[in-house]
């Protein structure tokens, strides 16, 4: 090869070269503004919830969920097969209103607004330390050996009881036995547990121990002792209420009597005299008699006066009403209506001057003259009936008047009559009602209703702790909280790049391949021995979207490297060169990696001469690649190490020897080394038209593979794409790239044998 081709610059490149390298600046320039901006779309959804995205971590990590679970489940089982059992035993009971009233004075209040006060009231006295006192004194727990048997010492209480045992005998001091005294209510009132049964009337009283027949005894003690206190307090309220009413009844007499007396001695005085069962003083009884009288009397004078007028205005004989009720009158008209008929009957024969004619004619007459005489008779009764009922209102008249005054006079003098008097009534009316309340109290009091009532006694105690499917159930659900939680803080530690949606995502750049872990012993040379293996599909997949990666196809001259060493960057590079190499291109791979070469140990070849000594200057190109034993496939090993590697490669020498091998091959794949802390790769990846950049699963850093990208933006690299090797379905989590079977169209059970962990 002459030397004026190796030496010459970047103006050498052929016409192609510098097309692609045109595109790849404006690619990278694209890449960087993608780096530093999010999409809109990323931003519209970024405080979205994935759900999927979770399910995946768990299912990533369900070991660990598991293993807290289990943890803690184990813990649980242990914790209560530790723990003490418990025993509950159980009093059901009814409590009804109070409704004994010690004063009624007439009001009136609704009582059911006060039910909700009452029974909370009723469900405090039964956790009352009072009652607690009680029980523990009926159930005659006094001493401490009772209370060590029916309290499950903790650890530290077993401990310390060693040591105390010398101080057994001594003798208790007061402060001990009130120590003791509060220990013993305490157990009590911890032990003591009350239930309300809902929209009833009914409580449930539950007691816990380790004794399941002190526990029933204690439940059934404390029911008892609620009641007898409860009719305790009943009498005590009873009795207060007698002896105030006794001395209010004492004292209410002493006032009666008191305002009796003075009631009497004042009428005496006065002379004013009252009729029992009278609210007024006898004048007054007497005026009002004599008013109703003087009225009776007027009606009666009115009557007889109209009567007599009646009597007056009537002409002859002609008295209806008063004839009507006079038989003699009555009887002489009859008589003379005879004579008158029977004159009229004997004129038809006889004259009136005839004897017997002049006869009849004086018996007419004669009774007419009866008649009138008898007419005259009644007109004098009638007048005098008149004349006696006007003298009779005069005289009631004038008595009425001077009992007026009379009784005019009296009211003046009856003002503080009628004071005492209503005092007296006052007073006789309040002893009246307490003197009958004291008889109902002293009755209520021997009756002694109770309402309060055991419905169901404690008759046995149930094991209620430590409830062992309970505990289980509780257990797991906090292991998968504790275990999920875990899961979600590793992953949320665990900075790594482990999906392809990670890495477009974190990177913005496009993962044009997966490549599967292989389980140790397996080696990538061994896999890609078998054509249809997952492992050999998986490459062939990333030379196929390798043509698609630019518009001109595969990248002429195609850097490998990665963001760290030992991701697969050199095995990557090997592999791609041979597949190209099998599709009948001639194929030139050159190991760049000046510091730690790997591809000729690959290869099988001597790395004597290379890279290092053509950029030196001490020797052709020609005389530095290698032939391989594959065929189409050419190999520039590096050479000896040089100790600078980037002055090296800075040369305008590599340039030339890209510029030649691109148009002597028809594929050049250049294995870089890693891009973090050394300039190498981005010089390399500045003169290829096309960089791969190589990322592990699971183990390269979101920020160092973001900093290696930047730093190939940052050398216009053009960054075809990103390849995700020694994945796992492991750093998936299920998220659809487990297995890789689909890679292996022939032998799917050698492909999980390979790639399975």
């Amino acid at each position: 090869m002459p030397d004026n081709d190796e030496t010459g610059g970047r103006s050498q490149l052929p016409a192609k070269a510098s097309s692609e390298r045109t595109h790849a600046l404006a690619r990278a320039q694209s890449q960087a503004i993608s780096l530093d901006v999010r999409s809109p779309d990323a931003a519209a959804t970024g405080d979205e919830i994935d759900l999927l995205s979770y399910w995946r971590i768990l299912v990533k990590r369900r070991w660990t969920v598991l293993g807290a679970a289990a943890i803690v489940v184990a813990s649980a089982l242990v914790a209560t097969l530790l723990t003490t059992p418990v025993y509950r035993a159980s009093v059901s009971m009814q409590i009804e209103r109070d409704n004994v009233k010690v004063l009624d004075i007439g009001a009136t209040q609704n009582e059911n607004a006060y039910d909700y006060e009452f029974y909370t009231t009723q469900y405090e006295l039964l956790r009352s330390r009072a009652l607690a006192q009680r029980v523990a004194a009926d159930l005659g727990l006094t001493d401490q050996a009772q209370l060590d048997r029916l309290v499950a010492p903790s650890t530290w209480g077993r401990v310390t009881s060693v040591f105390n045992r010398a101080d057994e005998e001594t003798e208790p001091t007061e402060q001990d036995l009130e120590a003791l005294q509060a220990r013993l209510t305490g157990v009590i009132s911890g032990g003591l547990t009350v239930t309300p049964v809902r929209d009833t009337k009914l409580v449930l009283i539950s007691f816990d121990s380790v004794d399941p027949a002190f526990a029933a005894r204690a439940a059934n003690a404390v029911a008892d002792a609620f009641i007898a206190t409860s009719l305790e307090r009943r009498l005590g309220s009873s009795g207060y209420a007698k002896e105030y009413l006794e001395d209010r009844l004492s004292e209410l007499k002493l006032k009666l009597e008191d305002s009796e007396r003075k009631l009497v001695e004042f009428a005496q005085k006065e002379q004013i005299i009252s009729s029992s069962g009278s609210t007024g003083t006898l004048s007054e009884q007497n005026l009002e008699s004599l008013n109703g009288a003087i009225g009776q009397a007027r009606q009666d004078r009115i009557k007889a006066e109209a009567r007599w007028r009646q009597a007056q205005a009537s002409r002859g004989t002609v008295l209806l009403g008063e004839i009507g009720e006079n038989s003699i009158i009555t009887s002489l008209q009859e008589r003379r209506a005879t004579l008158m008929a029977e004159y009229q009957d004997k004129l038809r024969l006889y004259k009136p001057a005839y004897p017997l004619m002049q006869q009849l004619k004086g018996q007419i007459d004669e009774v007419e003259k009866q008649i009138a005489d008898e007419v005259g008779n009644i007109k004098s009764a009638i007048q005098a009936e008149f004349l006696a009922a006007q003298e009779q209102e005069k005289l009631l008249a004038e008595q009425m008047a001077s009992l007026r005054t009379e009784v005019l006079d009296l009211q003046g003098r009856s003002i503080q009559y009628n004071i005492f008097k209503r005092e007296v009534d006052t007073n006789r009316e309040l002893y009246d009602g307490l003197l009958q309340r004291y008889k109902e109290i002293g009755v209520a009091a021997g009756v002694t209703v109770n309402n309060i009532s055991v419905v169901d006694r404690a008759e046995g105690a149930g094991k209620f702790k430590p409830d062992l499917r309970r505990n289980l159930l509780m257990g797991l659900f906090a292991g998968l909280v504790l275990g999920v939680l875990l899961a979600l803080v590793f992953e949320f530690l665990d900075d790594t790049l482990k999906s392809v949606d990670d890495v477009e995502k974190q990177l913005g750049l496009a993962v044009l391949g997966v490549i599967p872990k292989l389980k140790p012993p397996m080696t990538p040379a061994a896999a890609l021995e078998d054509p249809r293996s997952a492992f050999s599909e998986s490459y062939r997949s990333v030379r196929t979207a390798l043509q698609f990666s630019t518009d001109t196809g595969v990248p002429r001259c195609l850097l490998v490297t990665s963001a760290t060493p030992s991701e697969g960057k050199s095995t990557t590079a090997l592999t791609l060169a041979k597949n190209f190499a099998q599709l009948g291109k001639k194929v030139l791979i050159i190991d760049s990696d000046l510091r730690n070469p790997s591809l000729h140990r690959a290869l099988g070849v001597e790395n004597g001469r290379g890279l290092s000594n053509y950029l030196a200057g001490a020797a052709k190109a020609t005389e530095v690649i290698r032939a391989t034993d594959i065929p189409h496939l050419m190999f520039m090993p590096t050479g000896p190490l040089p100790p600078n590697p980037a002055e090296l490669l800075m040369g305008p020498r590599l340039l030339t020897l890209l510029s030649i091998a691109a148009e002597k091959f028809d594929q050049v794949i250049i294995d870089g080394p890693p891009v973090m802390g050394l300039a190498d790769a981005p010089i390399l990846s500045n003169v290829a038209t096309g960089t791969l950049l190589i990322v592990e699963a699971g183990q390269t850093r979101v920020a160092v593979a973001r900093d290696a990208v930047k730093r190939l933006v940052a050398a216009r690299a053009h960054v075809v794409g990103t390849l995700l090797t020694k994945f796992s379905a492991k750093h998936a989590g299920g998220h659809g790239y487990g297995g890789y079977n689909y890679y292996s169209y022939g032998g799917a059970d050698e492909a999980k044998k390979l790639t399975r962990e």
